[in-house]
């Protein structure tokens, strides 16, 4: 990476060259490379959400995360930049520390999960309510404000309300989810109870390196349970996880790029990685997994039989669930975690 350019002729500061590829780029470069885009508009709005210059954090599923770019977790920012809500009083681009505020605010506005509608959104996903014991992390939100664009007028849905967390147990951040407010009606296939929204999914604040986190008591979340950790993408995945392993903790990265770059605790012996089965999963599974071995830590992959294991625990079951774990698991933590059916 040059640092200085435009005196010896040989390349302007911000340029990079591979030099056992022969590949050559500026910044949008890599991240074009990074994330897999094609389209410079894409790659343009990539480049916008990582530096904060637009209110619209656009991250409907996380599809253009960017992967970490080395191994560097502790990079500032996030994929995924807030945007304004009419629920937490921002400015059109709040700083971060302005963000993890507003993300806090909301989060202690919202009500405990518990007979709620996302507590039915989450049962309708399959999710056990064994698996949803203890659960502080998720709270409900009746009337949590959504932009369509960054001039439209926004308007309430209800939301569930997920917190992320640094290893110290402080909230950085937080995801919404909006739902469908007829929570009884026919299971949409793709949009899952969603809301019909083109973009059901926001973050507010922080999110790089940190996760919303299951099955850690309140301050310990840098205390693994007995050295072991179970890290996934999205929260309906590892909840699935929870339904058949509800004793070992764990934590949702909230992306493919930011399950890369997650921070790992003090203590940690032993990481499962339950990756989805893409692209994108593969190579945020080879990213921490490198990353982990790096920290002397055992790193064990998990794979989902369908496309994730929500899709696992939806359509196969909770015994083929189980049944697929054990034969993954390390024989003394499927003796000692794995739920009994």
């Amino acid at each position: 990476m040059r640092l200085t350019g435009g005196v010896t002729g040989k390349g302007a500061a911000g340029r990079w060259q591979d030099a056992a590829e022969g590949t050559h780029g500026d910044l949008l470069d890599l991240i074009r490379e990074n994330c897999g885009l094609t389209e410079f508009r894409e790659v343009a709005e990539e480049a916008r959400r990582f530096l904060g210059l637009t209110g619209d954090d656009h991250t409907a599923g996380y599809e253009h995360c960017c992967r970490p770019l080395g191994h560097l977790p502790s990079l500032p920012g996030s994929c995924a930049i807030p945007e304004p809500q009419a629920d937490d009083g921002c400015d059109p681009a709040p700083d971060a520390a302005q963000a993890q505020r507003a993300a806090r605010r909301l989060f202690g506005m919202a009500q405990p999960l518990p007979g709620t509608l996302a507590e039915t959104y989450l049962h309708r996903r399959g999710i056990t309510p064994e698996a949803l014991i203890g659960i502080d992390a998720l709270r409900f939100h009746p009337r949590c404000f959504h932009r369509a664009t960054p001039e439209a007028q926004p308007k309430p849905w209800p939301a569930l309300i997920a917190a992320v967390t640094d290893l110290d147990g402080r909230i950085t951040g937080i995801q919404r989810t909006w739902l469908d407010p007829d929570g009884c009606a026919p299971l949409d296939p793709i949009r899952l109870g969603k809301a019909p929204l083109a973009t059901p999914r926001r973050a507010l604040g922080l999110l790089l390196g940190h996760a919303g986190r299951f099955g850690t008591a309140p301050g310990l979340e840098c205390e693994p349970v007995n050295g072991l950790l179970m890290a996934g993408e999205g929260i309906e995945t590892v909840l699935s996880l929870r339904c058949v392993l509800s004793a070992m903790p764990m934590a949702a990265a909230l992306s493919a790029g930011h399950l890369a770059a997650l921070l790992l605790p003090a203590g940690l012996r032993r990481l499962y990685i339950a990756r989805d089965a893409d692209a994108a999963g593969d190579r945020a599974m080879a990213s921490l997994t490198e990353r982990a071995i790096a920290a002397g830590v055992e790193a064990i992959t998990l794979s989902p039989r369908l496309g994730d294991f929500n899709d696992d625990l939806r359509e196969l079951g909770v015994a083929e669930l189980r049944a697929n774990l054990r034969v993954q698991l390390a024989p003394e933590d499927a003796q000692r975690f794995l739920v009994s059916g």
